[in-house]
């Protein structure tokens, strides 16, 4: 009925599968790929003619989980997988920053990717077994794609390097970084580290290319049984219309790229655009194909701003290769927020915003691994006034989530625990100025932020963005990449880190990938240049202020005996309704007897605290108490004196002197100050109130016996 073609390999010390032919035949491209018992399918169409009028490449990825995987039902009212998850868009960034620039040069079909997780073991991530599955079904699928590629999981666990540990490792690991590339190159890194050296950083780099080569060797030999006949790919010769563009604008674009203000530079190269436009692409219609020149003016554009930088060593705004842009760090700058920072560097600036919150506050994540509580957010946003645009408002992209996730990973490491620092956390960075590295930008001012909220930090983490250009064996690393240099150079390459080591990296490639002489390189300048940018930050704030701002909460954190926290709570809740009520604190009871109580009135904390401590300690005697006349009888008064629990003044204890009635002393509702002098044969409480002074509260000293006069 239909061939099916498999490849079987031991990879990590678990079998990896592929294979094609049975499912999904439509697609040009289908390969199925189980790795332990998890399982992903990835299907690639292309459409056979190109989009007219464009001079880009149309490629969408969209990873998919479907909770069916884990044997699950999804929560809310729906019960159908809605929009992306942030780790579905995180997933989708992760696969398409590898196989971007395999593409051909000039191959501008509408390309889809769309990867179904299908089945989840609960021990293998299903990040990296998509990765390897889309880049087989690229590669048998008859398009233009220059692969395969491979990709995995490196971990750092008791001082080695593990090729894709497996989800209960990870915990234990100081590494989590996934790597991707080709056979002689890396293409794509994306890691989270526990301050780790950049040796640390680069073997672990080196260890995963090294890992994925047999995947490639596999993915090769299925193309060998079943992939199809490669497109015919017709790709039109601009270099006429290139030298035309050079010589129209050529100077006016060498002279616009030597402007270091940005808005002026844009205004120059656009009118240099429209000389451009007017004189190839008149409005009659007799000119050359928009797509075409607009093509051909990036690669004047290219081609300028590259020879001059590999020729001069000097940047478009004058700077040299290892040189970061002026930063002026401020904290405090809001007048009522818990913790605030602004960081501007150079055209690029963060306001980043720290509020904390009780453990109500946590993110509760629906995902197929369960239910997972997040107390540490960072939100990222990026309007369109920060590049003097007009544009939509109100949709978070895929870009947003993934630089806010960046900078999350960046300063994951040195966050304190829950119990060091019993608060929900959320930073959200509103870039209001952009030219070059914002995400960078958001760790330096979500540190600067969360330590001017006074969070304990370990270290501060600063973050920089590194480029590159490269030409034939020539090339030149970039500290501090402008937006231009970027759009124009051939690696995004950002490391933050304290001054310990490397918290986060992540590395895109738009050539066919970089060596390790240039990722050693890269490395060692983005060093030096991060260490700079933390002595800018610490001309504003050195360390965590010692308590939280006037306006956030208070948190106190106490434990009880996990018997008592039925008498805490109540019945139907209570108990612990009416401490809330009384005393305006908010107070959260976890299974372990932890208490968290907060507010940000100290009296409130101080009140449900005393209320608590009452309720689960156990009465001293010898002790005084403070207590309220609940009940009244012929032989003496029943006081509650320690939260729920009543003893009895007998009436000989009432007062010094004798008493013939109780109530000529107390009466029901009475406050009054009692001594616990112990237990009867039963257990029941005695108390007193003769012994103490009831004004003061101090214990009346007992009268000396007088000797007894024998005569």
């Amino acid at each position: 009925m239909f061939e099916i073609h498999r490849e079987e390999i031991e990879w990590g010390g678990r079998p990896l599968v592929m294979e094609t032919g049975k499912v999904a035949r439509q697609a040009d491209g289908a390969v199925v790929v189980t790795y332990g018992e998890t399982t992903v399918l990835a299907t690639v169409v292309a459409e056979h003619q190109p989009r007219p009028g464009i001079d880009f490449f149309p490629l969408s990825v969209h990873y998919q989980e479907k909770f069916y995987a884990a044997g699950k039902i999804p929560g809310g009212y729906l019960k159908r997988e809605a929009r992306p998850s942030d780790k579905e868009t995180l997933t989708s960034r992760l696969i398409d920053r590898p196989i971007r620039p395999l593409f051909a040069k000039g191959f501008n079909n509408e390309t889809q990717v769309i990867i179904n997780v299908l089945s989840h073991d609960m021990e293998n991530d299903p990040d990296v077994v998509a990765m390897v599955a889309t880049s087989a079904a690229l590669t048998i699928s008859g398009i233009p794609f220059l692969g395969p590629i491979g990709g995995a999981r490196v971990g750092l666990i008791n001082g080695e390097y593990i090729l894709n540990p497996n989800i209960d490792e990870m915990p234990e690991s100081k590494l989590d970084l996934v790597v991707a590339g080709t056979s002689d190159a890396v293409l794509m890194v994306e890691s989270e580290a526990s301050e780790l050296s950049e040796d640390d950083m680069l073997g672990a780099v080196t260890f995963g290319h090294k890992g994925f080569q047999p995947v490639i060797e596999a993915i090769v030999k299925l193309a060998e049984k079943c992939a199809k006949e490669p497109r015919d790919l017709v790709v039109s010769d601009n270099s006429e219309t290139v030298a035309k563009v050079e010589e129209l604008v050529a100077e006016k674009l060498q002279t616009a790229y030597q402007i270091a203000d940005k808005m002026d530079r844009q205004a120059a190269v656009a009118a240099a655009r429209t000389v451009v436009t007017e004189a190839l692409c008149p409005e009659d219609g007799e000119g050359l194909d928009s797509g075409e020149v607009s093509g051909a003016f990036k690669t004047v554009e290219k081609r300028i701003v590259r020879g001059s930088i590999l020729k001069t060593g000097k940047r478009i705004d004058g700077r040299g290769l290892e040189d970061v842009r002026p930063i002026l760090a401020e904290v405090g700058v809001l007048p009522r927020t818990h913790g605030a920072a602004l960081f501007t560097r150079g055209e690029t600036q963060a306001l980043a915003v720290t509020t904390l919150g009780t453990s109500d506050d946590e993110q509760f994540i629906d995902s197929i691994e369960g239910t997972k509580r997040n107390h540490f957010m960072l939100h990222y946003n990026f309007p369109p006034f920060s590049v003097g645009e007009a544009g939509r408002v109100g949709f978070t992209g895929r870009r947003e989530i993934g630089h806010g996730k960046l900078a999350w990973r960046a300063l994951n490491p040195v966050m304190p625990t829950k119990e060091e620092f019993p608060y929900t956390i959320r930073i959200v960075s509103e870039i209001t100025e952009s030219n070059g590295s914002s995400s960078m930008a958001t760790v330096c001012g979500s540190s600067l932020s969360m330590m001017d909220a006074g969070v304990p930090l370990k270290r501060p983490v600063s973050g920089i963005a590194m480029g590159l250009i490269k030409e034939g064996d020539e090339f030149a690393v970039l500290s501090d990449i402008l937006g231009d240099e970027d759009h124009l150079g051939d690696m995004d390459f950002k490391v933050a880190g304290t001054e310990n080591g490397i918290t986060s990296l992540q590395m895109d490639i738009k050539i066919t990938g970089i060596t390790e002489e240039i990722m050693h390189k890269a490395l060692a300048q983005a060093k030096g240049g991060r260490m700079h940018i933390l002595g800018e930050m610490s001309k504003a704030l050195t360390e965590n202020r010692a308590e939280v701002g006037e306006f956030a909460p208070r948190i106190e954190v106490m434990q009880i005996p996990v018997d008592k926290i039925r008498d805490v709570i109540g019945t139907g809740g209570k108990i612990i309704r009416q401490i809330v009520e009384e005393t305006g604190a908010k107070v959260n009871v976890n299974d372990d007897g932890v208490i968290n109580i907060a507010s940000s009135d100290k009296d409130s904390i101080a009140a449900a605290m005393k209320w608590i401590k009452g309720i689960t300690a156990e009465p001293e005697v010898g002790e005084i108490y403070d207590g309220k006349v609940v009940k009244v009888v012929d032989f003496g008064a029943f006081v509650n004196f320690f939260g729920p629990k009543d003893g009895l003044v007998h009436i000989s204890q009432l007062a010094p002197q004798r008493v013939g009635k109780v109530t000529d002393v107390v009466n029901e509702g009475d406050d009054v100050k009692v001594k616990l002098l112990g237990f009867d044969d039963r257990g029941k409480v005695r108390l007193s109130m003769k012994v103490v002074d009831q004004e003061t509260g101090e214990e009346i000293p007992a009268e000396p016996r007088q000797p007894r006069n024998e005569d």
